[in-house]
């Protein structure tokens, strides 16, 4: 007599079920945090725009203001103000390239050299020259923004401060904060804000340098400053928007310099959404770009947030940081 078959599942059945399941519910580390970044980076930028839109209103379209008032000085942003948002987006972006490229990437089996430019040299950008390159694609954009990497014990000549640089650059020693100033040898208002020594191979490179006129440099030292400078005192709302997209669209172009470098060597890592510390990667313009977003939209949509209040720019805010 024929038993009739059983309507529960096999043990074998049963296991692969399970197993399956298990699959299911256990994402991919990696794809769960690009999936984070993405909606960081989406929602940064929606952000971005919905504030475009208030700053625009508050001083473009808003009403009049009152017989007593001061419209336009009130709709005016003062360049310490513009060029402190940049300035934040450019230590993002140097604390990215120098800790998650240059540090990891050391350990990853990239090299990083002042000759990375060097047809036979297969190597990256140091850090002081990831901002040096981030400054010549500034020069060929139409925004009037220019950034400089000064010091007062430079390996090279072009990069000491001189004239009224010196003595700013004293006091920031002294005080540990910007100086904002006017430089009128070059007509141009000036942001000089601190820049130490947070790689070790910064200090290396300083240190063992044959034309390198300090050679006992350390961590956290403070090795120059970085110099951003602005044609006018105060600037509109769309100057300012029009000034942070091309620093953006700068330290992007910088980035994709190494990554074109990169696409010569002869065993050249892999760029995609991997990072040097997943091994030997890096990651694209686009990705590297959304970790910026990423750290930086707290700050800069703050920074947005109170110049698109009503300003009156006086004497007393020079020489203050946001």
């Amino acid at each position: 007599m024929c038993r009739p078959r059983s309507t529960m599942p096999s043990r074998r059945l049963l296991s692969a079920t399970i197993s399956t399941e298990r699959h299911r519910r256990i994402p991919d580390p990696s794809s769960k945090k690009q999936r984070r970044n993405r909606m960081s980076h989406k929602t940064f930028l929606l952000m971005f725009l919905t504030l475009i839109g208030s700053i625009v209103y508050l001083f473009v379209e808003a009403p009049q203001a009152l017989p007593d008032g001061k419209a336009g000085e009130d709709r005016a942003i003062p360049v310490n103000r513009l060029l402190d948002i940049v300035a934040n987006e450019n230590n993002a972006v140097r604390a990215l390239y120098t800790q998650e490229i240059v540090g990891e990437g050391e350990k990853a089996g990239l090299q990083f050299s002042e000759d990375w430019q060097e047809a036979s040299v297969e190597a990256g950008p140091l850090p002081a020259l990831f901002l040096r390159e981030a400054s010549r694609s500034l020069e060929k954009n139409a925004t009037p923004l220019s950034l400089f990497l000064g010091s007062d014990f430079p390996i090279a000549s072009s990069n000491a401060f001189k004239g009224i640089q010196i003595e700013k650059f004293n006091r920031i020693k002294q005080t540990l904060r910007p100086e904002y100033f006017y430089a009128a040898d070059i007509r141009r208002y000036t942001a000089m804000y601190p820049d130490y020594a947070v790689s070790a191979a910064c200090v290396d490179c300083h240190n063992e340098h044959p034309n390198s006129p300090k050679k006992d440099w350390h961590l956290q030292d403070m090795m120059g400053a970085t110099t951003w400078l602005y044609p006018d005192e105060m600037a509109t709302p769309g100057e300012l928007i029009e000034t942070l997209a091309a620093a953006r669209e700068a330290f992007k172009t910088a980035y994709q310099a190494y990554l074109d470098k990169v696409t010569t060597f002869g065993n050249p890592p892999m760029i995609g959404e991997k990072w040097p510390r997943d091994g030997y990667y890096l990651p694209s313009a686009e990705v590297f770009m959304q970790e910026v977003d990423a750290r930086v939209a707290g700050a800069t949509l703050g920074g947005l947030m109170q110049v698109s209040q009503p300003l009156m720019h006086s004497p007393e805010d020079d020489g203050k940081p946001l």
